[in-house]
């Protein structure tokens, strides 16, 4: 029942890096593996541990600090007795003119002496009962939050991307089918160090914009140049996708603005499908061509068609 502040050796009106500073330096002056042949060592870490739990949790350093709790944690004053003149953690109080031990009254409740039951009853005046005296769990240290940029192929075909984390040390992420911009990747045990264990990492994707693929929804799209020959006779032309280039098949006759689909090549859903890659073709037409400004002019002739009639004008 040491006051928290002393075994730490901070004042009561220490900040909490005050406190996380103090708790660093003694942990690695008395941790178990540096003292494996003295003992108190030992026990002085789990004092130390269990002073920094509680001052480290601003509600029950609240409630220590107004005297509600002990350095333990347990109630200081159950049900409103305590202090001066108290037996086994009860005050003999008046009741009727008659004094009486309040820890009889629930011996004779719980079928043996306060402090001496186990399994649920009363264990150390109040451990057990109700919660009161449980220890708590250590805590664990900080997550830590990183950002990693992911290229617009390498999500779609879900490739793997290395990390390097606050240590220096890398790891090698799979990305999750689904996977989009704010996408949040848990490694656990690979934040801070604390008392109770390391916290974990916490990864945020973000999948970067790209010069030629475009996101839509779970589908790609690609604006593809193909030659006005190309167009007018078709051809077999190639076309990048996130995984690799493949041929696409033009057809004959074909006008800018025309889509065609190549399926699977776009990003992998969780129900283990996958977009498509959608390829609108986009007529390059040479500039300052002689032949092709002589052939067109000979053309117009025979163009009678108007292909904006559909839009009244």
């Amino acid at each position: 029942m040491a006051d928290p502040y002393a075994t730490l050796g901070v004042e009561r009106s220490a900040s909490e890096a005050d406190i996380k500073k103090a708790y660093r330096k003694l942990a690695k002056e008395l941790h178990p593996d540096r003292n494996q042949d003295n003992p108190k060592a030992a026990e002085r870490f789990a004092q130390v541990t269990q002073a920094y739990d509680l001052l480290t949790d601003n509600d029950k350093r609240a409630r220590y600090d107004r005297g509600e709790i002990d350095g333990d944690g347990n109630p200081a004053m159950p049900f409103g007795y305590g202090g001066p003149g108290s037996q086994g953690g009860f005050r003999a109080s008046e009741f009727g003119g008659e004094t009486v031990d309040i820890g009889d009254i629930f011996e004779g409740l719980f079928g043996g002496g306060a402090g001496k039951r186990g399994g649920g009853g009363f264990t150390g005046g109040f451990g057990g009962f109700g919660g009161f005296g449980r220890k708590q769990a250590a805590a664990k240290g900080a997550n830590v939050a990183y950002k990693l940029a992911v290229s617009l192929p390498d999500a779609a075909r879900l490739a793997p991307q290395r990390i390097t984390l606050g240590d220096g040390k890398t790891i090698d992420l799979k990305l999750p089918a689904g996977v989009e911009t704010g996408t949040q990747m848990r490694l656990a045990g690979k934040g801070e160090e604390g008392p109770g264990g390391a916290g974990d990492a916490i990864v945020t994707i973000d999948i970067q914009p790209h010069r030629y693929f475009a996101r839509a929804g779970d589908d790609i799209r690609l604006d593809l140049p193909i030659t006005l020959s190309e167009a007018v006779l078709g051809a077999q032309v190639r076309v990048p996708t996130p995984d690799g280039p493949v041929m696409l098949t033009v057809p004959k006759g074909s006008s800018s603005g025309k889509v065609l689909r190549l399926k699977g090549r776009g990003f992998h859903r969780k129900d283990k499908t996958r977009g498509d890659l959608l390829v609108t073709l986009m007529i390059d037409l040479p500039a300052d061509d002689a032949a092709l400004t002589e052939f067109v002019q000979g053309w117009q002739e025979h163009d009678k068609g108007n292909p904006r009639g559909r839009m009244d004008v």
